[in-house]
């Protein structure tokens, strides 16, 4: 792959379509070394509306394409993109810093398994209403409908799984979509436009437009979008869903958490740290459903501990071309300095007790990836729940280490926060497990496992997590409009404006 790749520009209709030059651009970064690899045109209100309009008269046609015949051409989409998983999985790690190790067996493997699955159940019968009998002379039918152009408005961490993710639910049902990437990794949404197009989905059916936050705006306000599906921090999801809610359209918002991983009093200590550690440096930290408060029981603080000590050089930053490497850099210069000033306020504000990691590079980082956004995996202990590293999301790889002396307190002091995307428990009692789960304030829950959400899996936050979820069955039901018809074949339109009855004295 050579680089410099060729610019982008919003892509509708079918095809790219250059932008007038005074809508500006903006580049795609390797985080792992800073160095540009892209120039992306940014979207103008005109090259929107074109977007809008190519979906809006793609929708009837596609709308009416019986599901099964759209399964087909989705499933030639998932086949491309299993063909060419290494191939795209390389585009993501230059565009988000992650190691091929996980681009590859994850990031478009995931997103393909949610297609296959989406385009299988509307095959399948998925779409079907119920019927019903309500009366001898009448019975009831209910349809799911199509909404229409939708918006599909994605995140930066996990960039083809999450435009996979929405326009697979989207144009199974039969919508029509007009995706808007993160600014920050937008690299692989021309790549999956044409696929879509190579697999025979129809011009329009799926668009791209590209650009910050004014774009996103701009289309969630558009009269002509039935629906917005968002992703990215609570802050910006407020604002959203508060635009398309007031202009009453449909939304769906996989926002931010600060989630707990309970370890249980009877737990292994061993599997606990494992699952903490995936919890915490998968990615680089940057998963919105992270576990970064770890409640673990006062008596197993030493051996917890002790025990993490041990298994972080594992954590092996470097080349990411590397099958070795498992940990690449942060996404960007912006979201580095967030992170590194959250890091030295855990130090020098909270005073929380630094176990390992800190601000600085990983040690024995190659020369050429020196300039790279990189941070070591960071571990802070004797931490307390006020502190500002314990309450807010940092969403890189920073571990806070917080110790309880009963269950009871222990699901308290988790529940104690706004968010409630995600939760876990480690432990033997299986029982116990399920008693704790119970409890626990958050729509994504795991027990002796953390991370995996399978295309079958229905996910979203509680609180101010989000709006809806996303996969699963429940996954469908977002992008489809119930209509209830009720037919009466008793042979007379009943009334009751009919002569007035006349009384007999």
């Amino acid at each position: 792959m050579s680089l410099p790749l060729p610019d982008r520009h919003t892509f509708y209709a079918g095809r790219p379509q250059p932008s007038s030059t005074s809508s500006g651009t903006f580049q795609s970064i390797d985080p792992s070394t800073a160095q540009p690899v892209c120039s992306i045109h940014t979207s103008s209100t005109s090259s929107i509306d074109s977007a809008i309009s190519a979906a809006k008269s793609a929708f009837p046609s596609w709308s009416s394409t019986p599901p099964i015949e759209r399964s087909r051409i989705l499933l030639k989409a998932v086949s491309l993109l299993r063909a060419r998983n290494d191939e795209l999985a390389r585009i993501e790690t230059i565009d988000t810093g992650k190691p091929f190790s996980e681009t590859s067996t994850v990031d478009v493997v995931t997103g393909a398994d949610v297609l296959e699955y989406f385009a299988n159940l509307v095959a399948s019968g998925g779409l079907n209403g119920e019927a019903f009998r309500l009366r001898d002379s009448a019975w009831v039918y209910t349809t799911n409908e199509p909404l229409g152009v939708c918006a599909g408005i994605g995140a930066w961490n996990y960039p083809i799984q999450i435009a996979l993710w929405k326009s697979a639910p989207c144009l199974s049902a039969g919508n029509t979509m007009v995706y808007k990437p993160s600014e920050v990794t937008p690299l692989h949404a021309q790549f999956l436009a044409q696929i879509y197009r190579e697999a025979g989905l129809p011009d329009g059916v799926f668009n791209v437009v590209y650009g910050a936050g004014e774009v996103g705006g701009y289309l969630t306000k558009h009269p002509d979008i039935a629906k917005v599906s968002f992703t990215g921090q609570v802050s910006t999801g407020r604002k959203v869903a508060g635009a398309a809610a007031g202009e009453m359209k449909y939304v769906t918002m996989e926002l931010g958490g600060k989630s707990p991983v309970i370890v249980l009093p009877d737990a292994n200590v061993e599997q606990a740290v494992d699952g903490a550690m995936m919890a915490n440096f998968f990615s680089t930290g940057q998963v919105c459903t992270n576990g970064t408060r770890v409640f673990i029981p006062a008596a197993m603080k030493s051996a917890f501990e002790k025990t993490l000590l041990s298994k972080i050089k594992y954590i092996r930053a470097g080349d990411l071309a590397d099958p070795n490497t498992n940990f690449g850099p942060l996404v960007s210069k912006l979201h580095y300095e967030k992170v590194v000033s959250y890091i030295r306020h855990g130090t020098d504000k909270d005073k929380a007790r630094l176990l390992c990691g800190g601000p600085g590079q990983p040690s024995n980082l190659p020369s050429n990836l020196k300039n790279g956004f990189w941070v070591t995996p960071t571990v802070f202990t004797d931490c307390t729940d006020e502190m500002k590293i314990v309450k807010e999301e940092i969403f890189g790889p920073v571990m806070t280490i917080l110790t309880y002396t009963n269950l009871d307190e222990a699901v308290r002091r988790a529940n104690n926060t706004e968010l409630g995307l995600a939760a876990g428990v480690f432990g033997k009692d299986i029982n116990e497990a399920h008693r704790v789960i119970k409890q626990l304030q958050a729509g994504i829950t795991w027990v002796n496992t953390w991370g995996e959400s399978p295309a079958e899996m229905a996910v979203g936050g509680w609180k101010q997590s989000g709006v809806g979820v996303e996969n699963g069955r429940k996954g469908l039901e977002a992008w489809v409009r119930n209509k209830s018809t009720l037919v009466e074949m008793g042979g007379e339109v009943p009334t009751v404006f009919t002569e007035p009855i006349t009384s007999k004295l």
